[in-house]
């Protein structure tokens, strides 16, 4: 019989904690925990699978996740729970300060059961803006300024510490732009490619030459499967996206043509804060753990129609 294997991943409702649910969950001998306040997730994208079991309990409050480390061992722990969204999390800072409490809950509990690893999804919004591209890893100095961005480079730096006081081993994704068939449309390919499938107007902030890389959910997914079992991951920061980078004015109009829209391109005043001038990762580390090409972008815009068309 296989090893069974016990994952929890806090943040499960949303786009890739649901994806990753989905991967972990095609190997029968897995049992995946979800745990979700379902602030921003959604049940239905939560895998019905027998060995996946849904827990709808917030993570920043201790006496809420205590319970669920009493009640399962836990080989791995991935804390993907977190507030997000550009616009939520600047109209809300102290909830997402909030999330903290949630970091420290996490590796509290985890070091004290016996968890054999953690990991963390950080996002590409530690850089800041832009000193270097590709951003590197190690050479990159993280000068984020907004509260979202701040709480991820203090959980990065609560994981190092964990490992450093108690041998808490753990693994940090800083995630790019990562879009797939469960994200929302609060995020700007979803929302695009939605407003070109009905030829409606789409809304660019600013000239629209901020560039991003957009990564497909199952590259990520997969790069971040394949970390559990690749040695050169532990204790490691990775990052985790596309290294193509293109401006969001180049998406619009991409989407546009592979979609045969007629929507007309907007531009609205550029955002005050929130919208770097530029992203791309150098993503030489993940390549070697994922050790295949990633999808395109015309190929992964074609999934979602077809996803969005059996809907």
């Amino acid at each position: 019989m296989q090893n069974q294997i016990t994952y929890l991943i806090t943040g499960g409702a949303g786009n890739v904690g649901s994806t990753l649910a989905k991967h972990l969950a095609s190997d029968k001998s897995n049992t995946i925990i979800i745990v979700d306040n379902l602030s921003t997730g959604s049940l239905n994208k939560v895998p019905k699978l027998d060995n996946v079991k849904f827990i709808k309990a917030n993570v920043n409050t201790y006496n809420d996740i205590a319970p669920v480390f009493a009640r399962y061992d836990f080989d791995y722990v991935f804390h993907y729970a977190a507030m997000v969204g550009v616009k939520r999390t600047l109209e809300n800072p102290m909830s997402v300060l909030e999330d903290i409490e949630g970091i420290k809950n996490v590796l509290s509990l985890s070091k004290n059961s016996g968890v054999k690893r953690v990991f963390y999804s950080s996002s590409s919004e530690v850089y800041g803006e832009p000193f270097e591209i590709p951003q590197n890893e190690n050479t990159t100095p993280l000068n984020s300024r907004l509260p979202y961005a701040i709480v991820k480079n203090v959980g990065e730096a609560f994981f190092k510490s964990y490992y450093q006081e108690y041998g808490l081993e753990y693994t940090i994704f800083r995630f790019f732009n990562t879009y797939g068939p469960n994200q929302s449309e609060d995020f700007v390919l979803p929302r695009f490619l939605k407003l070109a499938l009905q030829d409606k107007d789409i809304n660019i902030y600013g000239d629209g030459l901020q560039t991003r890389s957009f990564c497909y959910v199952d590259d990520n997914v997969d790069t971040c499967i394949k970390a559990i079992t690749d040695k050169s991951c532990i204790n490691e920061v990775l990052n985790v996206g596309s290294d193509l980078e293109q401006t969001i004015l180049s998406l619009a109009q991409t989407i546009i043509k592979l979609t045969n829209s007629k929507s007309n391109i907007v531009h609205l005043p550029a955002l005050e804060e929130g919208d770097m001038a530029r992203r791309c990762p150098d993503t030489s580390k993940m390549k070697k753990v994922l050790g295949r090409d990633l999808m395109s972008l015309e190929e992964g815009v074609l999934k979602l129609v077809k996803h969005y068309s059996k809907l």
